[in-house]
């Protein structure tokens, strides 16, 4: 038989907290189920499609460029939401604050890349065009950089703490 043992970091740790910082965790659990609950309704109106127009009625061939951008649209409509909900989780536990550069730039990725997949090319002038990929351009080069900041923090960390030892 197993013991389970009480959870009394948590509260430690949420009593140790400042009023704002109790606030600013209670504000994104609310906005963590919210975006639980939007993925979910996202995500089934995702199967719907795909289930009527495609297997059910075969109304659609998803070989045809717009079915495809439908879908696939819907399905990164999914994943950004994802993104953004796993963000706020790791803001829930507390390891970093609440903007976090290296999610808000990915999420913006995801967002253009998006776009690029609905986008009718036989519609869409090249201005837009060659401002959507100068955005991805600056986005990948943001992230890069960030990303590459991010890394020279952790080593950084990592040869201090081997200098001081373990505690």
């Amino acid at each position: 038989m197993s013991e389970t043992k009480p959870r009394t970091g948590s509260l430690v740790l949420w009593r140790s907290l400042t009023f704002y910082e109790k606030f600013e965790q209670v504000v994104v659990f609310v906005l963590t189920v919210l975006i639980a609950l939007i993925v979910l309704a996202a995500l089934w109106n995702l199967l719907k499609l795909v289930a009527t127009s495609l297997l059910l009625v075969d109304l659609l061939d998803p070989t045809e460029p717009a079915v495809f951008q439908t879908i696939f649209g819907a399905i990164f409509t999914v994943v950004i939401a994802l993104e953004f909900k796993r963000s706020l989780l790791v803001v829930v536990e507390r390891r970093f604050g609440v903007v976090q550069v290296r999610a808000v730039v990915m999420i913006a990725i995801l967002a253009v890349v998006r776009k690029f997949i609905i986008l009718d090319l036989t519609q869409t002038e090249a201005m837009k065009l060659l401002a959507l990929g100068a955005a991805i351009l600056a986005l990948g080069i943001v992230y890069w950089l960030v990303r590459d900041q991010d890394r020279r923090e952790g080593e950084a960390a990592a040869l201090d703490s081997a200098e001081t030892g373990p505690p």
